[in-house]
């Protein structure tokens, strides 16, 4: 049976990818650092808590969880925090937690098991943002990560697309998921106005499902149309 990690696995977009690698036949293991969010169950799914922001974390886990398995054929790189305002009023605390968590992050887990995805020919799955291609006001530095990802998932692929692996990079807009629990603003209700934790898990799908020799680098998912709340008032931007 093949073998996937998805890391954020406890709520959102990284809940539904691996509820649909679940479906499609993988043993799944879900990374986070709280799972009590989450009632997902299933024989083929294992929770492990594992903050991605220790290092030396993330790696045991990861030791242990290669040398349980013997391979892995699927890695998605999830686990992401927003935070978002000014830049000069930013806490540095902030600044230091996206970094490690959207870049630091896939890229050590990403060297950690590239030996075992080289085996199994399979795949590099970077969850980044909208915000790598297009960065706005009041992001600056989520922007800043979430760009990093994207170029670290390209020259990824140049290094090591001979030996079969596949690097795969979506950019999701504006999803309903927890992440905007903590900030002021969220995607618009209308279901037009934002794309769901499902619409990416499908994109997800779609790319490790190509024929060997044909590789989905880069999907971007967006709405039909932008709308932008306020949290307790009316919309900011909307076309």
């Amino acid at each position: 049976m093949d073998v996937a990690l998805v890391t954020g696995a406890s709520s959102g977009i990284g809940l539904a990818i691996a509820a649909r690698l679940v479906e499609l036949g993988y043993d799944v293991y879900g990374y986070a650092r709280d799972h009590g969010k989450s009632d997902f169950r299933h024989d083929r799914y294992t929770a492990v808590e594992c903050d991605v922001t220790d290092t030396r974390v993330l790696l045991d886990r990861t030791e242990e969880l290669l040398r349980t398995t013997g391979g892995l054929k699927i890695l998605v790189n999830n686990a992401g925090v927003g935070f978002f305002g000014p830049h000069a009023a930013m806490a540095t605390d902030r600044i230091e937690r996206m970094v490690r968590t959207n870049l630091i992050a896939p890229m050590v887990l990403t060297r950690a098991t590239l030996r075992h995805l080289e085996e199994s020919r399979g795949y590099v799955v970077n969850i980044a943002s909208t915000a790598a291609l297009n960065p706005g006001p009041f992001g600056a530095a989520y922007g800043a990560t979430k760009a990093g990802l994207h170029q670290f998932g390209q020259a990824l692929f140049s290094e090591v697309r001979k030996s079969g692996v596949r690097v795969v990079t979506l950019y999701p807009d504006m999803t309903r998921t927890p992440f905007y629990d903590l900030a002021d603003f969220e995607p618009g209700e209308d279901p037009a106005t934002h794309i769901t934790p499902g619409c990416v898990a499908d994109a997800v799908a779609q790319a490790v499902d190509q024929r060997e020799g044909t590789v989905i680098t880069q999907i971007v998912l967006r709405p039909q149309r932008t709308q932008v709340a306020r949290k307790g008032k009316a919309s900011l931007k909307k076309e």
